[in-house]
Formats: C-alpha cells, sequence, structure tokens
C-alpha cells in the first residue's frame, strides 16, 4: 500500500541537466519543489563528453545564465580548459567550450539543489504517474511513496527504458552503470503520450598514463579565459591541455572487419542514433571514401586519469574496441577503462507539446531535455529553465514564459521540437536559426537579462551590473559617432599594412571601424580619448557597427514573422474543413495544432500556398465575426 509523502506545487522527475534547471528555476519563483533521481551521485552527470558549450551551445548556455538559470555558472566553477570555437569565421558562429572537471561540475550542481529554499532532492525511482480526480498529479515511487503535485516535469534523460549496447551483448541499464527507469514508460504510453526510441553512445574512457602525448598534437586554452556565466567576475584559468589524434587506414580495416558484430548493423538496436555525433563505426561506412576521422584526447577531470576520446563512440565488441583504439598513433600501448557503448531509451514525439513544453491534453504535465528527443546537456538545461518556469508561473496564475525563434537560441530550438518534430536527436546548431547575426553569444545579456529580471531571477546587484554595461555600450556608440580621427603617416600606414585605403581628411571613428580589416585594438594608439572599457562593451560595439546593415536586414525579417506570429489560430479549427488546403497540409495542421501562422508556416509540408489559404480563411472569420 502507498504511503503519502505529501503535497507539491511541482515535481520534477529526474536530476540531470533539465532536471536541476526546471527544478531550480520552479523553486526560485516561490514554488514548493521536489526533485528526483535514481541515483543522488549522478546528479549533473556527465555520462558522455566532460564538457559545456561548444558550437551554437555556447549560445544556449549565455542564455540560461542571461535568464538566471544555473549552467554557467556551474561550467565557469568548473572548468579546467576554455576555448573559443569558430574564430576564423563571423562573430555569429563563435562559440564558447569548456573542458570541465566532471565530478566537481556534478558535485556543485547537487550541493546548489540541496541548498536551495524550497527545494527537496531525493532518491527515488519513479514507477508510475497519473491525475487524479482534483487535477493534481499522483507520483508514486519504488519505496510505495505517493507524491501529490500540481504539475509533473518530465527529463528522464536516456534511463527511461534504457538498454546498453557493446557488441553481442545488451542488458537494461542507465548511462555510466546506473540503474534505469524500467517501469514508467507503461504509465506514460497509458497517458496517452506517443513514445519512440532513440539511441546514443559514449566513447571508452582510457589511461592517461598508456598514452604517448609526444607523438601527439597538442591544444592548449584560450587566453584569456572567457567565462559563461555574466556572474563570474574573478579570472579563470586554464589547467589542463586537450590532444589530437588521427584515426588511419589500420582503424578502418579493423572497424570493417567486425562491422557485422556492431548491433547498429546487426538489427539489435532499433533506435535512431544522432545524425550529427555518429559513431565511428558509422562514419566509417558512411564516409567510406575518407582515410582518417580526427580524435581529440581529453582529460574528465584534474583528479583522475581517465582520458575521454572525443570522436571514437562505438558499440563494437570490447576486443575489437581495444584493438581499433590501438591502432591510433600515440595509442598503441593504451589502456580501457571504461569501454563504449551505446544506449537506447524511450522518448516522447514533440509534437505533442506546445511552447511552454507542456502538454495540452495533460494539463499540468511537462517534458524536458532529451525526453523530449534532444540530444546534448546545453538543449536538455534550456528546456528544463523553460518547463520550469512555465509550470511556476501556470501554478500561480501567471502568463505563460514563450521565447520565439527572433528572441534566442532557446526559443529556436523549442520552436523546432514542438513544430517541426523530430526523426533523430535532436541537436542545436547556429544554422537553424534564420536570425543568428542578431542572436550572438556577445549580447545574450542585452536580450534576455531584462526578461531574467521580469521573471524575478536576476538579483538587484547583477542586474546594475547589467545596467551599466548597457548605459556604457550607448555611451561608446555615440562617442564614435562624433570623434573624427585626422590623417597622419602613422594611421596611414597602419592603414594600409592591414590592406584598406589610407585616409586624406579627418575620418569619424565609426566609419574606420566599419572596415573589415580594422578593429579597435588596431585604432587604439589613434583614439586616446577612448575611455578605459571592459572588453565584452568593445566587442559589442564593434560587431554591430561592422555588421549594421545585415543586422537591419534581419530585424526586418524579425518584424515580418512577429506580425504573422499575432495572426492567432483558433485552437479548435477544424483544418480538415478548410478548402483549398492540400491533404498533406491538413494532416500536418491537424497534427501539430500551431498557435498562430507563423508557427504554421514552419511545419514541413505546409506551403505558402496553404499559408495564403488560412490568411484568407482568418480574414473571412474576422469579417464574418464584424458584420452586424
Amino acid at each position: 500500500m502507498n504511503y503519502d509523502a505529501g503535497e507539491w506545487d511541482v515535481a520534477v522527475i529526474g536530476a540531470g541537466h533539465a532536471g536541476i534547471e526546471a527544478a531550480l528555476a520552479s523553486a526560485r519563483l516561490g514554488c514548493r519543489t521536489v526533485v528526483f533521481t535514481i541515483n543522488m551521485d549522478a546528479v549533473g552527470n556527465c555520462p558522455c563528453n566532460p564538457s559545456i558549450g561548444g558550437t551554437a551551445k555556447g549560445h544556449l548556455v549565455r542564455e540560461i545564465d542571461a535568464l538566471g538559470g544555473e549552467m554557467g555558472r556551474t561550467a565557469d566553477a568548473a572548468t579546467i580548459q576554455s576555448r573559443m570555437l569558430n574564430l576564423g569565421k563571423g562573430p555569429a558562429v563563435h562559440s564558447l567550450r569548456a573542458q570541465i572537471d566532471r565530478r566537481e561540475y556534478s558535485k556543485i550542481m547537487k550541493h546548489t539543489l540541496e541548498q536551495q529554499p524550497g527545494l527537496q532532492l531525493k532518491q527515488a525511482e519513479i514507477l508510475d504517474l497519473y491525475p487524479s480526480e482534483e487535477g493534481k498529479w499522483k507520483v508514486i515511487t519504488r519505496m510505495q511513496a505517493e507524491y501529490t503535485a500540481k504539475a509533473v516535469i518530465l527529463a528522464t534523460g536516456t534511463f527511461l527504458g534504457g538498454r546498453i549496447y557493446v557488441g553481442e551483448v545488451s542488458y537494461d541499464s542507465g548511462p555510466d552503470g546506473l540503474f534505469p527507469s524500467s517501469f514508467l514508460s507503461e504509465p506514460l504510453r497509458k497517458l496517452g503520450l506517443r513514445l519512440r526510441r532513440f539511441k546514443t553512445g559514449t566513447p571508452a574512457r582510457v589511461l592517461r598514463s598508456s598514452i604517448d602525448f609526444s607523438r601527439l598534437e597538442e591544444q592548449k586554452g584560450d587566453e584569456p579565459v572567457i567565462p559563461f556565466s555574466y556572474d563570474t567576475l574573478d579570472p579563470l584559468q586554464n589547467k589542463a591541455s586537450c590532444f589530437v589524434a588521427w584515426t588511419n587506414e589500420e582503424t578502418k580495416r579493423i572497424i570493417e572487419e567486425n562491422i557485422h558484430r556492431s548491433p547498429l548493423y546487426s538489427g539489435q538496436i532499433e533506435g535512431i542514433g544522432p545524425r550529427y555525433c555518429p559513431s565511428l563505426e558509422d562514419k566509417i561506412v558512411r564516409f567510406a571514401d575518407k582515410p582518417r576521422h580526427q580524435v581529440f584526447i581529453e582529460p574528465c577531470g584534474l583528479d583522475t586519469e581517465e582520458m575521454y576520446l572525443q570522436g571514437m563512440s562505438s558499440s563494437l565488441p570490447e576486443e575489437v574496441q581495444l584493438a581499433f583504439y590501438r591502432s591510433v598513433e600515440g595509442m598503441e600501448q593504451v589502456e580501457m577503462m571504461r569501454c563504449a557503448y551505446a544506449i537506447e531509451y524511450d522518448c516522447v514525439d514533440p509534437l505533442q507539446l506546445d511552447a511552454t513544453l507542456e502538454f495540452p491534453e495533460l494539463p499540468g504535465l511537462y517534458g524536458a531535455g532529451q525526453f523530449n528527443g534532444s540530444s546534448g546537456y546545453e538543449e536538455a538545461a534550456a528546456q528544463g529553465f523553460v518547463a520550469g518556469v512555465n509550470a511556476a508561473r501556470k501554478i500561480q496564475g501567471k502568463p505563460p514564459f514563450i521565447l520565439d525563434r527572433a528572441s534566442s537560441y532557446i526559443g529556436t530550438l523549442v520552436d523546432d521540437l514542438i513544430t517541426k518534430g523530430v526523426m533523430d536527436p535532436y541537436r542545436m546548431m547556429t544554422s537553424r536559426s534564420e536570425y543568428r547575426l542578431v542572436l550572438r553569444q556577445d549580447n545574450a545579456d542585452l536580450r534576455l537579462t531584462p526578461l531574467g529580471r521580469e521573471l524575478g531571477l536576476i538579483p538587484d546587484v547583477r542586474w546594475q551590473r547589467f545596467l551599466q554595461k548597457q548605459e556604457q555600450i550607448e555611451q561608446e556608440k555615440k562617442r564614435i559617432q562624433k570623434t573624427v580621427i585626422p590623417p597622419t603617416d602613422e594611421i596611414n600606414r597602419m592603414l594600409v599594412s592591414r590592406e584598406t585605403s589610407p585616409i586624406a581628411t579627418g575620418v569619424r571613428l565609426v566609419d574606420l571601424l566599419k572596415r573589415p580589416q580594422v578593429g579597435y585594438a588596431d585604432l587604439a594608439p589613434f583614439d586616446p580619448a577612448r575611455p578605459d572599457l571592459p572588453e565584452a562593451v568593445l566587442e559589442n560595439v564593434e560587431i554591430e557597427t561592422k555588421y549594421a546593415g545585415y543586422i537591419q536586414r534581419q530585424l526586418a525579417d524579425i518584424a515580418e514573422m512577429r506580425r504573422l506570429e499575432q495572426r492567432v489560430l483558433p485552437k479548435d479549427l477544424c483544418y480538415g474543413e478548410i478548402s483549398g488546403l492540400r491533404l498533406e497540409a491538413r494532416e500536418k495542421l491537424e497534427r501539430v495544432r500551431p498557435q498562430n501562422i507563423g508557427q504554421a508556416s514552419r511545419i514541413s509540408g505546409v506551403s505558402p500556398a496553404d499559408i495564403s489559404v488560412l490568411l484568407i480563411f482568418l480574414a473571412k472569420q474576422n469579417h464574418t465575426a464584424n458584420s452586424p
């Protein structure tokens, strides 16, 4: 018989990256929150790559932090090496990536949850979940405890129905040898959730002393270290190096000779894997003409000898893994500490969610993270934040918190999931955003901190720092408009050396800064009146100045998108009765149930002609409604 474990505002199932942000956001907004984890020592675990950020993912971390989330602060505290990716490209794709101490990260996150007022962390496996007659939710643990909650957030990661595959060996398990969540899938199906099987994988961890680093390319961190969080004020340090290696023809031969033993190709694995993060055997098959593949050898922490082999995930048998790892130069004597594996798990069709990440047919039930069909720590944390904020605001009778595509990568992520759905684990990339020049990582705080303040998640001290930065940016923009640089031999020598034309008359500083070849650092000797400003202020002013024309064009596109977003579609609209819509469009519209014309236009299979039909239909409806 179940025993009564009390009433809560919000219950979060899972304490990975999604569950953490969901629980903290909910509790910080004043809701009594309980968060469940199968293993208390796995809170905030990083079972795959020991890093935070990366291309587009760094944008997500900055945005979470700008709104008042936790990932950026903890990543900074656990950083052992930091690099800014894509510096050879434009500022839209510059992305921060930090190698972290995975145990330190987990320890800090667990302690943060433990210290948060209004939040309780519980070790428990959830067996059942169902709505009560009072409109609340019942959450049942394996120990027969019954928790009652006004809202529940599902953040099960890869634990739900988790199954490990290594060659011919397979068994029920969560990541890192932890227990799986073996019973919850069936209750979720009974609730009407459409579950599917996805798959992901992770490389082996190997012993540091068994690698010959003298034969590898060392990859040091960038100086100075740039933090993720706007709360990180003390300088950070690089404490470790990463290394680069390459597979070769022998690696390829070993894999090809054993490909029939891979559960990916023997038919054992049903789940669909991530398109943009394939296993090594998948890369060998898909890119058969490629002679080699890059491998990044990365430390898992400062107090461990485990090294992570990024780019070499596999589900081949253990002895085959050891053979192909040892085929790589510098790794001939390598010793595996944990073998690579693939993991299959249950997740939901995100087309069942709305923009708050709530299931509209099941009020008070939310999904976040890999449960929603995404991959990656950062994508999970972003969704957890959105779900946690919206669960709290709904309970408090406040309007929903919805970020659109033009406001953030978080908005793009959510919109992609709920509008386009997923056929394989979703990964955020800068190419997914049509507004990426506006949604840069350097301006995440300028875009989103006011929203975080409105939510109540940005404290006074940080808000004052934000206002000061905003004022410094505006004053510097005005100053460079007014400041004129006279022609001198020295400045002309500098301009010619940068392969741009010299000046014959006085030129405004803003016009010199617009030149692609010239930056603030080049102009510093000729601009003695420039105030002592933080690097982040100068970076923002320079980017906004150089790309002003492109930014204005994107802002015009955003205005048009938001105009379409204001054309609301009735919730009970029967698309089958609208003449002129193609059959495919009717089926897709009925399935997704878009909230507005803008969202409808982004559904795969809905053409511009279908959108015209919907606009005409709405116009006729409005005319009929306004007729006397």
